[in-house]
Order: structure tokens, then C-alpha cells, then sequence
């Protein structure tokens, strides 16, 4: 049985959309028609998805249906049943489709690993991983739920970061605007005053208005060229070796270095845990763990660890090689290789960079704002200055 998207017509006239399950498409307008609907197309779900493989899902949309999947299969429920219970849940017809065509796959005989390997980009690589795990060791109920917990907390992480920036963006983006706005508006208005007066201005004064000249006339130019050059630099971030160089320059530059070293390490440790604790052989999950750290020095850092340990190196020496792990992370490896408890440590390891991270990126932003109000409130002190100055020495010579 698989699932088909239909767009039919009913008895008003209008055309209706979903996703039914059948074995042929002749079923499927069958039960279209018993439901007083016109079939106008029919298309198999996995057929459209080999099509577009760029069918993707959001991290909320992914958190929600592990942990629905990982609820219903831990109360004894089948997995074709709770694939079925999760898409009749679903309300956005992608994300229905999506499931039902998962479990036409299951229903086939195929493992979940396999259904979910038909859509890449919905499912990454470590997730598919870790359930290929759990059901090869009869365990897929307890690696969904680490799966759901992982999703989640990923999900969780992108959204406080974003919560976290939109502030501080929308502050920046007011006080460029603001200042622009008294540049180019303000201050000509107010400086047209003293063009009939045959006495030398302030320097500042001076200075302002050139900038403010400046603005006028060729402020759209200047705009189009920062938008080239955004444009540009994007375009060279497609290719390796410009993205690499990109990356080394992040890792040495401060502040930015913390934030860019913490994140993939915290990425790194966190996905290596779930894998090894779910049963995943070490090399092959160093594999898999490589391709979701975005950083390209730390990602062939760790490549060229995964080489030394299949040689037979523990996994902290190859990794401290590299000079890209904090020592502490490096420690708690250490110790559990030594212990044999790995899987520990190495989540351990994960909370204590992430909540690394979350404070430095909580103390960035705590003092990213006054010094921005500082800095806004420097910039209208000039202005403010260089238009009084001419007043004040015009006092000075009428008196």
C-alpha cells in the first residue's frame, strides 16, 4: 500500500488537495469518487519525492514527530499503526504526505532506517543512523526517545538563538536607519542656515556637512556596492577552498573564535554521544558525525581522527592533534575511554559546551546593547555638537 497526492474537484466547483493511501492509482480514484470528488491528478508520493529531492521540513516539524513517534512506539503501539496515527495528526499536507510515504515503505517490508533514507534532506544522516541502530538492536523505542530529546534540544538551541539576535538586529538596523535618516534629512535642513554666513565654520561642522554631501549623492551607489559585495562574498562561499579560508579566518578571530570553536564542539560531542550510546560502531559514527560540523578545519580535524583511531589510536590523542578541542573536552574523553564509559563523557562533555556557549552568547548580547545605546547616543552627540557650534560663535561675534 502506498500514498498518493490527489487534486480533485468537488461537487461547488473547487479544487481540493490531500494525500490518500491505496495500492494503485485506480484505487485511489475510486475513493475519490465515493467521496463525490473529480480526480483531476493522482501522483505517487515517493515517485514526486525521487523527483524533488529537495522536499525539506522544518527542526520543529522534525522534533514534533520523533517525540510523537517515540511516544507511540514506547506504549507497544506498531510502527506502520503509529506512522498512520502521526500523519492523520499532521496538519500540513507536506509533512502528511511525507509520513504516509515512510510507512508505504514499511509497509513493504523495508525498515524505518530504509523508509527514511528515501527523503535526505528531511532526515540527516545521524538520524537515520541511530534508528538503523535501535532497530538492529531491538531497542528502537529507547533510541527515539534520545532521538526525540536530540531534536528537540536542537530545536530548542536554533530558536533561543534567534529569539536571542532578533533584538539586538532590529536595534542595529534602527540606529543606521536613525543616524542615515539625520545625515541625509536633518542635518541639510538644519546646516543650510549658516551657507549665507561669510565666517569659517567649525571643523566639525565641516565635516558633518561633507558627510552629509556625501550621503546625498552618492549614498544609492554606496548602498549598491555593500549589496554587491554581500552578493559577492556569498557566491565565493560556495566553493571549498574560499569557505575553508572563511572558516580558519573564524577560528582566529576574537570572540567570534569562542563562539565558532564552541558550537561545532558542542555539535560534535552531542551527535557522538547519541550514536555511540545507541549502538553505533565508534568509526562509523565518527563518519556520520563529521558531516554535520559546518566548521571545514574542525571537520577534517576530526576526518583525520577517525583515520588514527581505525589505525588504532584512542580517540582523544587523535583528536588533540588538532589543536581544536578545549582541553576539558579532550579530559572527559579521555576518562571515558579509560572508564569505558564513553557515551557519558561524552554528554557530558556536550552539556558543559553548550552551556558554555548559551552564557558567552547570553554575555555577548548583554553587553552588545548599552554599548550600541553608547555608541548611538556618541554618534547624535557629534551631530548634535557640530550643529550648536556655528550658533554659539555666531552669539559670540553678535555680542
Amino acid at each position: 500500500m502506498g500514498a498518493f497526492e490527489y487534486a480533485a474537484l468537488d461537487k461547488t466547483g473547487r479544487t481540493r488537495k490531500g494525500v490518500l493511501e491505496g495500492d494503485t492509482p485506480r484505487q485511489i480514484r475510486q475513493q475519490l469518487r465515493e467521496q463525490s470528488l473529480t480526480p483531476l491528478s493522482i501522483n505517487q508520493v515517493i515517485q514526486q519525492s525521487a523527483k524533488h529531492s529537495r522536499i525539506s521540513i522544518n527542526a520543529k516539524d522534525l522534533a514534533l514527530i520523533t517525540r510523537q513517534l517515540a511516544t507511540l512506539v514506547r506504549s507497544g503501539l506498531a510502527l506502520a499503526e503509529a506512522l498512520r496515527a502521526i500523519s492523520e495528526q499532521a496538519d500540513k499536507p507536506r509533512l502528511k504526505s511525507l509520513i504516509l510515504a515512510v510507512r508505504s515503505r514499511v509497509l513493504e517490508g523495508h525498515s524505518l532506517a530504509n523508509g527514511l533514507s528515501d527523503f535526505p534532506n528531511v532526515f540527516p544522516s545521524v538520524y537515520r543512523a541511530t534508528v538503523a541502530a535501535g532497530e538492529q538492536s531491538g531497542h528502537l523505542d529507547l533510541v527515539l526517545e534520545r532521538l526525540a530529546e536530540y531534536t528537540e534540544n536542537r530545536q530548542y538551541l536554533q530558536q533561543k538563538t534567534l529569539l536571542a539576535l532578533f533584538y539586538p538586529a532590529l536595534l542595529t538596523t534602527v540606529a543606521l536607519l536613525v543616524v542615515i535618516g539625520l545625515l541625509t534629512y536633518v542635518v541639510p535642513q538644519v546646516v543650510q542656515v549658516f551657507t549665507h554666513i561669510n565666517q569659517e565654520l567649525p571643523w566639525l561642522t565641516r565635516t558633518l556637512i561633507a558627510i552629509s554631501d556625501f550621503l546625498q549623492l552618492w549614498g544609492i551607489w554606496l548602498l549598491l556596492l555593500l549589496i554587491s559585495i554581500v552578493l559577492g562574498i556569498r557566491y565565493l562561499l560556495r566553493f571549498d577552498k574560499p569557505l575553508a579560508t572563511f572558516h580558519r579566518l573564524l577560528l582566529h578571530l576574537p570572540l567570534v573564535s569562542r563562539l565558532e570553536r564552541g558550537a561545532n564542539v558542542a555539535r560534535f560531542t552531542r551527535t557522538l554521544s547519541i550514536l555511540t550510546e545507541s549502538g553505533v560502531p565508534m568509526l562509523e559514527a565518527l563518519q556520520i558525525t563529521a558531516q554535520v560540523i559546518s566548521n571545514i578545519p574542525i571537520r577534517q580535524a576530526v576526518e583525520e581522527a577517525t583515520k588514527k583511531v581505525r589505525e588504532g589510536s584512542s580517540l582523544h590523542i587523535a583528536l588533540s592533534q588538532s589543536g581544536l578541542f578545549p582541553p576539558m573536552t579532550l579530559h572527559l574523553i579521555a576518562s571515558g575511554e579509560t572508564s569505558g564509559n564513553l557515551e557519558d563523557m561524552l554528554e557530558r562533555a556536550a552539556i558543559m559546551q553548550e552551556r558554555e556557549l548559551e552564557t558567552l552568547i547570553s554575555v555577548m548580547l548583554s553587553l552588545f546593547e548599552p554599548l550600541l545605546i553608547l555608541l548611538m547616543g556618541g554618534i547624535v552627540l557629534i551631530i548634535v555638537l557640530a550643529i550648536l557650534m556655528p550658533i554659539f560663535e555666531l552669539n559670540q561675534l553678535l555680542k
